[in-house]
């Protein structure tokens, strides 16, 4: 058997920014609106840095209007809950975008129940969720939006196809599960208290990971052909002793890849596999709101 195809995520969210960048050019010529992202930065945290300036750039890059609110880290909740109400109410933000983690003292979840849905492009208000599980329109978490987008493109058509989820966040595997089963999957959701994972993973057409434990699912547990989303992300010293020495890391998922690519179908690689699709699919997340909130075909 052939190895596995490695599913390019890094050039296919550049494809998807490009059709979101004409999407945004249509709305408007035809409409006259311009999709507004509003992100919400509350700390100093160098990596939530790092993924904010990302987003305010790409979102610029489409011809989006962007918005970066920097927050100390002790800002009191009732202002942060004060600056979401604002842009609630603002016509020319049609996405909001908390960055998570927030500082102890803010409570996560009032933050969310705080946020539009109908401008929740992270797909975490109770009200989302409700509408995916429903098959009603909602806007749907990132990074699983992504993962489908993968799956489709690498398989086309997804019905009957028997798929395993590990991991049950509410960003991640859950609506991950939701969207699998809309697309008529039949659909297991494994996580750290299922019993012989190996087994139900090993079941699969379709596997995707995100339980955040390092090189966890091994390639005896693939069905042979099986397409294998990797959504975890952890990093540990580089394998080159001198890099290391040096402070040099390596990126690895959950998935040991290695041996899972010698038995899958497909299986996506980290970095440059699911992680490029997060931000672009915020960008059409955006677009789709904007789109509804102005009473245009999504």
């Amino acid at each position: 058997m052939s190895e596995a195809r490695i599913i390019d995520g890094k050039a296919f969210a550049a494809d998807l920014r490009e059709r979101v960048a004409e999407d945004v050019k249509a709305l408007k010529a035809d409409h006259g609106v311009t999709p507004g992202l509003a992100v919400v930065l509350v700390g100093e945290d160098p990596a939530s840095q790092v993924y904010v300036r990302n987003k305010g750039e790409q979102t610029l890059a489409a011809g989006m209007y962007s918005e970066t609110h920097r927050l100390p880290a002790d800002v009191s909740q009732d202002a942060l809950l004060a600056l979401v109400g604002k842009l609630n109410a603002d016509p020319a933000i049609h996405g909001i975008l908390v960055q998570f983690p927030v500082p102890d003292h803010l409570k996560q979840a009032d933050i969310v129940a705080a946020i539009s849905p109908d401008k929740d492009v992270d797909g975490l208000t109770v009200t989302n969720a409700g509408r995916l599980a429903s098959g009603l329109p909602a806007l749907t978490p990132c990074t699983p939006l992504g993962c489908m987008m993968l799956l489709k493109d690498v398989l086309g058509d997804l019905r009957g196809k028997s798929a395993v989820v590990i991991g049950r966040s509410n960003l991640m595997g859950k609506p991950m599960a939701q969207m699998l089963l809309a697309a008529d999957c039949t659909v297991t959701i494994a996580h750290s208290r299922s019993v012989d994972l190996p087994c139900i993973v090993r079941q699969a057409d379709i596997v995707v990971a995100a339980v955040g434990r390092a090189e966890m699912v091994k390639g005896d547990w693939i069905k042979p052909g099986a397409v294998v989303i990797d959504v975890g992300i952890s990093r540990f010293p580089s394998r080159d002793p001198v890099a290391a020495a040096a402070g040099k890391t390596r990126l690895v998922g959950d998935v040991a890849f290695d041996e899972v690519k010698a038995v899958a179908g497909a299986v996506t690689p980290v970095p440059g596999g699911v992680g490029p699709m997060t931000i672009a699919c915020l960008l059409a997340n955006t677009v789709t709101a904007a789109k509804r909130l102005h009473g245009i075909d999504a």
